[in-house]
């Protein structure tokens, strides 16, 4: 089995929760981490818009694609 190696960051929260046992606390800091991550989306497409590198015509495309893996 190979053995998991934790990066510094979730080092740093294992640490910091070893001792929180508390649902309502995980809820409270899963919603700090989402809305962390959310805001980096946010401030990198507004730097991408503001770039020209992306505009109403391509988000609209990204509305019609279809990712989806095709089954065989």
């Amino acid at each position: 089995m190979k053995a998991t190696v934790f990066n510094p960051i979730q080092q740093h929260l294992l640490m910091m929760f070893a001792y929180d046992n508390n649902e309502e606390h995980l809820k409270e800091m899963k919603d700090v981490l989402a809305k962390h991550f959310a805001k980096k989306v946010d401030d990198e497409m507004e730097v991408l818009w503001n770039e020209g590198k992306i505009n109403l015509d391509v988000i609209e495309e990204w509305g019609k694609e279809h990712m989806r893996t095709p089954y065989k």
